[in-house]
Parts: C-alpha cells; structure tokens; sequence
C-alpha cells in the first residue's frame, strides 16, 4: 500500500516513515525543506533499508498539489505533518501560519474528495485545549480559544476536516499530541531545530554538550508540586507508531466514526526541573540554568488521559522519560561528532 507522508523529513514525520517503511507500506514523502534537510533520507534508509520517494514540493502551490497526485493517483492514504509549527513565529507572522496550515490542508482535501476513497490522518496537538480546567485532559475537554495562530490553525484544520467528511467519502483520524521528545534508538534520525531550539528538549542537550550557556526556565512560580510548568513528554518513537496504528484502523475500516480523536501522550506529567534531573541522571553531566520570568502564554500543566487511545485505537506509550531523555542526549552527541 502507498502511503503519502506529508513533512515526512522532519521531526516526528522522519520517525513515522521509519515505522511505515518496517510495517511493509510503501512510502512518498512531500516536503518543502523549509525546516528539515535532504540529508535526513540518509538516515531513513540507514534503519528500515529502503529509500522512500521523496518529492520536494511546496503544499501551498495548489498547480503542484494537483499535478502531484495526477502522477500518483494511487495513494492508499494520507498523513499530513507539513506546517509551520513554532508558537512564538506564529503571533509574529500570522499569516504565514495561515498560509501554511490551513492552505496546504484544504488543497490536499480537495484531492482527495475526488477518490472514491480516502483516509487521512492529522498532526493536531494538546493546544487545541489551553489550559484545561480538569488533568488528565480527556478528547472530550472542551476546544478553548486559541492562543497563538499556530494554536488556531490546528483548531480550524480540525473543524474543515469534521466538514469535509460530512460530505464526502474521507475517513479522518486527529492526532492531538502532547510533548514529542527524543529520537530512534539508532541515533539515526532525530530533532534538528534550526537556529535556536523553540522547545525544552532540544535546549537541554544544546546546553549540555556547551553549544548553549545556560537553560532559561520560564516561571517557578506556577502553583504545581516544584513551581515550574509540567508537560507530558512522549518518546517520538511511541508516537510514530500511533499513527501507523491509526492508518491501519481506517484502512480495515475499523473506525467507529468518519473523524475519531485520540489523545497521545503518557498520561505522567513532568516538570521543567523534573526533566533537567532526568538529563542529569541519564548524561551524568551538571546542567547550567537559571530561573526566569514565566512565558507569554505558556499554561501551567497539561498531561493526557490516554484511556481511549489505550482502549480504542489499541496504542500505548512504551518508553520513560529517562529512556526518552537518552535517546535525545544520543542524538545531541552524534550530530556534534
């Protein structure tokens, strides 16, 4: 079966190709380059032994989204990482994220509402619940005001797909992640932020291999057990896997409904200091930081209630944080070499 991996270079879409590629499927990647690298296909085909196709095509040019699934008319499925996703960019340049996320999604649906088939599986995230009142947040927490464009374009790309499978025959599953850390095992593929890291893990290993001074920590004022934000952090191998699970529900025709949602994360909260202990422990090396003032828009906790993806889609987070932490100091130190 050909599978479309939109994003497919980067972060959690590099892993998702690897865990296709050893479950047999046969794998295009799209991306634009704009945050990831060529070079990642080497390491790809260092772990599963298979180079996937790889077209590099910018979503937002619709004449290329076209003619893209003129030449291949037989994709069995789609999963659609490719956006911009750094909050901080996003309040800055607006309309570059609605561009890029909203855009590029409604082009790919046009596509595909002309199949007499189709299954879709889309990157969301855990902002589309703010601060939620009640932990673990649980699918059916209500959807809170947006805060950041990044966190709307998740919103709104969620609405257009529950739309557009009213109508047509395009079966949907939502992936609302949580804290995506970590990297295979093999050191083979892993998070390349360019230019400074936008989250905590990336920053912790820069900082621990000397690239960084020190680590800001944002707030030990919040009213949690350390007074620092807690997150749930999910190794991206675990997450990987998820979303061949949720491909192969649609393609068995095992969803329940045309558009399921399903929490992934651990189910653990972690502090932002519970995560420098756990650097330390597993790198045996002192991590410089230092306390800050709280972030503009950052929320105090948010960890998922995994019972329905552990019950229904039949997945479960496997990996620790600690084994979740080595992966990235791995990483950090193989790309340094």
């Amino acid at each position: 079966m050909k599978i479309l991996v939109t994003g497919g270079l980067g972060f959690i879409g590099s892993h998702t190709v690897v865990e296709l590629q050893n479950q047999g499927f046969e794998v295009i990647i799209i991306d634009n380059l704009s945050n990831s690298s060529e070079e990642v296909l080497k390491g790809i085909v260092a772990i599963t032994g298979k180079l996937p196709v790889f077209e590099k095509l910018d979503l937002r040019e619709k004449k290329s989204v076209q003619d893209f699934f003129k030449r291949h008319n037989d994709v069995d499925g789609v999963i659609h990482f490719a956006a911009s996703k750094a909050v901080g960019e996003s309040v800055e340049n607006p309309l570059l994220y609605y561009e890029n996320n909203i855009n590029a999604l409604v082009y790919l649906l046009q596509e595909l509402e002309q199949k007499p088939e189709a299954n879709f599986i889309f990157s969301s995230s855990c902002t589309v619940y703010g601060q939620a009142k009640t932990m673990p947040i649980t699918e059916n927490a209500p959807v809170q005001t947006a805060m950041s464009p990044y966190g709307n374009t998740k919103q709104i790309g969620e609405e257009i797909i529950s739309d557009v499978t009213k109508v047509t025959n395009i079966n949907a599953v939502l992936l609302r992640y949580f804290n995506p850390i970590g990297s295979h095992p093999s050191a083979e593929i892993g998070e390349l932020p360019l230019g400074v890291p936008q989250n905590l893990v990336p920053f912790i290993t820069q900082t621990g291999f000397g690239l960084r001074k020190e680590l800001s920590v944002y707030g030990d004022d919040y009213p949690t057990p350390d007074g620092t934000a807690i997150r749930d952090y999910i190794h991206v191998v675990d997450l990987a896997k998820a979303h061949v699970i949720a491909l192969q529900r649609l393609l068995n025709k095992k969803n329940l409904e045309k558009v399921e949602t399903f929490n992934l994360g651990t189910g653990t909260g972690s502090s932002v200091l519970e995560v420098i202990r756990s650097f330390e422990k597993v790198s045996g090396k002192k991590l410089p930081y230092k306390i800050v003032a709280r972030r503009e828009g950052d929320i105090t906790e948010a960890y998922a209630n995994t019972d329905k993806a552990n019950n229904v889609l039949g997945w479960k987070a496997q990996s620790t944080l600690d084994e979740a932490m080595a992966s990235a100091w791995k990483w950090e130190q193989k790309i340094r070499s």
